[in-house]
Formats: C-alpha cells, sequence, structure tokens
C-alpha cells in the first residue's frame, strides 16, 4: 500500500513491504513514487572527504569500526548492540559510515553487502524505538540514504522499500521538528527535511523546510558568526549542515535566501577568528578534534591581521602578540533553552606560543565523538555519567580559577547545568605590543558572595594573568593551568621550569599571602573512551577576601636551568611588561587599572 501525501499529518500506515516480511508503521509521508533522488551534481561533504569508514571487505566479514571502536554485527546482523556504549549504537544508525561502500571501485560488490545489511536493519529495527528512531539519528540516517541512494540502491530490487523507508521519514522528523528541538539537533531535522523534500521533489514540504531553517538562522546565528551554543566544534558541524543545504539546494534549481548564504558567510569569517594557530579548532564548550579535511572545507575566512579580535556574542577574546595567541573565554555558559551541555569555563583560556600548545582544554571523551567524527555529523549527548565525564565538565578541568572547591558553574551528573556563570564588565585594550582583556565572573552562592576578576595582558615578553577575588570571609582559592600532553614541570620556590611542546617556559607567581604550588595529573581527550594523562599547575592560597594572585609566562631562554623559577620570581628582568614593574602594585581594595 502505497504512503498518500495527501493523508493528514500524524495518521499511521500500515504497509506490507514488497516480497513479504512482516508489516511496518510509518507515521504519513509522500508517496514513493514521487522520489527522483538529488541532482546528479549535488556531492554531500560526507562524500568529497576522507575519514575512517569501515570498508567494503570489513563489512563483508561482519565487522565495522566506529568512533575507533571495532565490534562484530554478527551473522545475522544484530543492530540492537545492547552492550556497546550509546553513542557507538547511535553511529550504527546514521549509516553515514555506508559511504565507504559508495565509493568503493568494486560497485556490484558494494550494492550487494549494502542491500544485505539494509534488509536486515529494516526486519529487525521497529519504526519509532530503540535507538534509530530517536530523533537525532533518524534524521542523520535520512540524509545519509538521500546521498547512498543514487549509488547503492538506483535499480535494484531493494529500491521500493528503500524508497518507501525514506517516505516514513518524513512524517516522523516533522513532528519532531516541531516538537521543540533546539540548537544544533534542529538544524539537523531540518537539514533532512529539506534533503527528503528534494528527494521526493515535494516542494510544499521544501518551501516549509527552508523557511523554518531561514526563520532560525536569527536565533542560531549571533550577530558575530558564532553559533548559539557556543561551541567552536559544533559551530563547524552547524556551518557544514548549511553549507550542504545551501549546495543541494543550488543544485536543485532552488538558489538559495539570502539569510542563508549570509549566515554561512559569517560563520565563516566567525571560524576564521577563532581557530589556533596550527589550524586546529579549538576545544572549548565541550569541544571534540575536528578533522583538518573538514576545517578546509569549510573554507573559514582569513584570522584578523590586528593583534586584538572580540566576538562579544560569543564571548571570546583572541590576542596575538609576538608569537603569543590566547583565546580568552569571557561569555554565557551555553544557551538559554539548552543548559545541559554547558561546562564550567567561564574565564578561562588557551593559549599557544610560536604555533604550539601551551595551555590547552580538557576537552569531552565521554559523549562527543572526536577524529572519527563524520565531517558533517555533530555528536549527539550521550549521557555517560562518571568520574571522567563529571571532570571533563568542571572548572577544575579549565584554565581558570574554583573557590572552595566549587565551579563557575554548577554542573551535575553527566548533563545537567544549574547557577550558570555569566561574565560581566568586559574590557579590552588593544595595541600592536600589548593586548589587555579584562572581566569579571560571581560566585554569588558562597557565603561572602565572592566575585573573581581576571585580567589577561599579552606581549611579546610573554603573558600575565592577574586574578582578583573579592568578597567577605576566608576563602581557598585556586587557579589551575592545564598544560599541554608531553609536558614536565620542576618545581621551584616562587615558581616553576615548565617544558611543553611549545618550548620551555619559566612561570613566576606571586600572590597577597602564601601560595602553594603543587603538579597535579589530569586525564586529556584523546578520543572516544581514550584519554591520555598531562600535568597540571596548581596555584592554591587560603587566605581572608580579598585575595590577589599573578602568574606569569615567559620563554625560559637562559633560565632553563635548576633553580632559575625561584630566582625569576625574585628577580624578574625589569621592563618585561610595558606596566615596568613585576609583580604588579596592587592598591588595597581595588583592581589595577
Amino acid at each position: 500500500m502505497e504512503l498518500e501525501n495527501r493523508q493528514p499529518a500524524g495518521v499511521a500506515r500500515e504497509w506490507a513491504p514488497p516480497g513479504g516480511g512482516s508489516p511496518r508503521t510509518l507515521v504519513s509521508g509522500p508517496d514513493p513514487g514521487a522520489a527522483v533522488g538529488w541532482p546528479a551534481t549535488f556531492a554531500p561533504l560526507d562524500s568529497r572527504l576522507p575519514r575512517q569508514w569501515p570498508t567494503l571487505a570489513e563489512l563483508r566479514a561482519g565487522r565495522i569500526c566506529l568512533l575507533g571502536t571495532d565490534r562484530s554485527l554478527g551473522d545475522p546482523p544484530d543492530w540492537l548492540q545492547t552492550g556497546a556504549p550509546a553513542l557507538w549504537r547511535f553511529h550504527l544508525h546514521y549509516w553515514d559510515w555506508a559511504w565507504a561502500l559508495a565509493a568503493d571501485t568494486d560497485r556490484e560488490a558494494a550494492r550487494a553487502v549494502f542491500a544485505r545489511l539494509w534488509r536486515s536493519w529494516h526486519a529487525m529495527v521497529r519504526v519509532g524505538r530503540q535507538d534509530a528512531w530517536l530523533a537525532y539519528p533518524a534524521a542523520l540516517r535520512a540524509w545519509s540514504w538521500c546521498g547512498l541512494h543514487r549509488d547503492l540502491v538506483a535499480g535494484s530490487e531493494l529500491a521500493q522499500a528503500f524508497v518507501a523507508e525514506l517516505a516514513g521519514h518524513i512524517g516522523f522528523l516533522r513532528r519532531d521538528s516541531a516538537s521543540g528541538t533546539s540548537g544544533s539537533h534542529l538544524i539537523k531535522d531540518l537539514k533532512a527535511l529539506v534533503g527528503l523534500a528534494v528527494f521526493f521533489t515535494d516542494e510544499r514540504l521544501l518551501r516549509r523546510a527552508v523557511g523554518r531553517l531561514t526563520a532560525r538562522l536569527a536565533v542560531q546565528v549571533l550577530p558575530d558568526g558564532g553559533h548559539c551554543e557556543r561551541a567552536p566544534a559544533y559551530h563547524c558541524q552547524v556551518l557544514g549542515d548549511l553549507i550542504d543545504v545551501a549546495d543541494l539546494l543550488a543544485s536543485a534549481g532552488h538558489p538559495p535566501e539570502a539569510a542563508l548564504t549570509q549566515a554561512i558567510a559569517r560563520m565563516r569569517h566567525w571560524l576564521g577568528g577563532v581557530l589556533a594557530p596550527d589550524g586546529q579548532v579549538p576545544l572549548l564548550g565541550g569541544g571534540y578534534p575536528v578533522a583538518p579535511e573538514l576545517i578546509a572545507a569549510l573554507a573559514p575566512g582569513q584570522p584578523p591581521a590586528g593583534p586584538l579580535l572580540t566576538l562579544p556574542d560569543t564571548g571570546l577574546v583572541r590576542a596575538a602578540v609576538g608569537g603569543w595567541h590566547l583565546l580568552a573565554d569571557v561569555g554565557a555558559t551555553g544557551r538559554g533553552e539548552l543548559p545541559g551541555p554547558a561546562h564550567a569555563d567561564t574565564l578561562g583560556c588557551l593559549v599557544h606560543v610560536d604555533g604550539a600548545p601551551l595551555l590547552v582544554d580538557a576537552g569531552t571523551s565521554t559523549s562527543t565523538s572526536t577524529s572519527t567524527c563524520t565531517p558533517t555529523c555533530t555528536p549527539i549527548s550521550v549521557p555517560a555519567p562518571g568520574p571522567v565525564r563529571g571532570h571533563e565538565r568542571t572548572t577544575a578541568a579549565r584554565n581558570t580559577v574554583e573557590i572552595d572547591g566549587v565551579g563557575s558553574t554548577q554542573t551535575r551528573g553527566a548533563f545537567r547545568a544549574a547557577r550558570r556563570a555569566r561574565a560581566r564588565g568586559l574590557q579590552t585594550s588593544g595595541a600592536a605590543t600589548l593586548v589587555t582583556i579584562e572581566a569579571e565572573r560571581l560566585f554569588g552562592r558562597l557565603s561572602g558572595r565572592p566575585a573573581h576578576r581576571r585580567r589577561w595582558s599579552v606581549s611579546a615578553s610573554g603573558l600575565q594573568v592577574e586574578d582578583l577575588v573579592t568578597g567577605r570571609g576566608r576563602h581557598a582559592v585556586t587557579a589551575r593551568w592545564q598544560l599541554a600532553p608531553g609536558s614536565a614541570v620542576q618545581l621551584d620556590a616562587g615558581g616553576a621550569l615548565i617544558t611543553t611542546p611549545a618550548g620551555a617556559f619559566l612561570v613566576s607567581v606571586a600572590a597577597s599571602g602564601v601560595v602553594k604550588l603543587t603538579v597535579e595529573s589530569a586525564q586529556l581527550a584523546a578520543g572516544f573512551l581514550r584519554t591520555t594523562v598531562a600535568p597540571v599547575l596548581a596555584c592554591r592560597i587560603e587566605a581572608v577576601l580579598p585575595v590577589r594572585l599573578t602568574t606569569c609566562w615567559r620563554k625560559a631562554r637562559d633560565w632553563s636551568v635548576p633553580g632559575a623559577a625561584g630566582a625569576a620570581a625574585r628577580a624578574w628582568p625589569s621592563g618585561a611588561w610595558p606596566s615596568g614593574a613585576w609583580p604588579p602594585a596592587w592598591p588595597s581594595g581595588t583592581w589595577p587599572r
């Protein structure tokens, strides 16, 4: 029985697959006979970028490797994979891994393997049940199947059942996109609906999906060009989605509206401004590594030539002076209607020196995919509570300050966040020789209502970070510095000598009271469910507020010998900082101006 496009929305239909088999329930969709596929001139990003997909030989043997984890599908294939991590199961149902079959030179064998796998999936997976029919996997699967149809399905015995299944995805996704889904997940839904509308020549659906997508751009893309979730890695995925939609519309003879092309241009400009000197996407806001091939395909804008770039809506400020590159997080934590993925990273920063990492972010290994991520697949949040996930969300995993063991944002479990921090009082000053960035956040839930104000000063001589904690009562203030993997720390009186991939550095610490320096060990994300160990320099002072703490970073040069850190702390070279003094003079109870 065919599904009719005239059928009212929300009506479920029973149909028997061609060739027999158990009936399947599908929500209403278009007439499968209206399917024409995608224009031959359109190639989505997934089909154009190299990646680590399972090969034809592996899939034929019943094995599949996703997110760096190899598992057996079995014979017949087990599509439930109850023993696998949740995110792995989600990726299994994306079907994006089948792009390897579409690219294989043995087209006949690839089509046969795809048909066998698809039929087994179709027989086992019940519509609306289990992981496969959560809205996010369904959206990504619909997009993948639309693109794979031409090379792996068209003209085969599989085509009729395959197209009918795609038709059912329309009704399912149409309801999800209207159910309050937001952020990058809504973009995935609308992208899939655009792809399905073109596939089925459904002009009405196309107008509605494009109209909704265009209307949401004002919310999804902030005025400074950043994505509303304020995570650079997610920004890349949304930008890739918008590029795919614009290219598909153009290929189908529907020139994209100006709002879409303008949003893409702004997002490209933003991305060019935040890329690290080594060309990588910064791991802020629960980030994960983005493939260099995808970054290139997104065509980021040229980085600004000046020493200072402020992105006020996203809450990022970039400073670049004399080989020192700093990216400071001075914005809100996450987005109002999306509090869950928030990380407690307010007033944190990332630092590169001469193109190599010095201070890094812990990243995310537990709930979002990493280097093996599909180019246009935004990793979905799959709860994975535990100590690793808990640490990756905390202030202790960032280059910032916590008070009494409390971070800037209250994170709970795998994806809960409350009392989210918001930086205020942003002030910046940029010159060719010196850039300063200054902002403040409150810890209102603590007794004495502490407030933390931080000022970064970046010059060719190095980096100086001044932290002032005001309020009432006695508190423990800890500033942590997450060092790049491969670093080593040698503590000395008043400082430390640190060797990193960026070279050797002398760190000097001064405070308004007795400060204790320790070296901690941190787990940094190295892949899905994989971490690597790196050192953390922790500076702790316990005293009655106000508390002042100044940390200075400078290339070691002649100081790269035992005992040099303490000597430098006592006699920092005169004129190292444009202010002419170190440590800075702290007028009682005031922030230095």
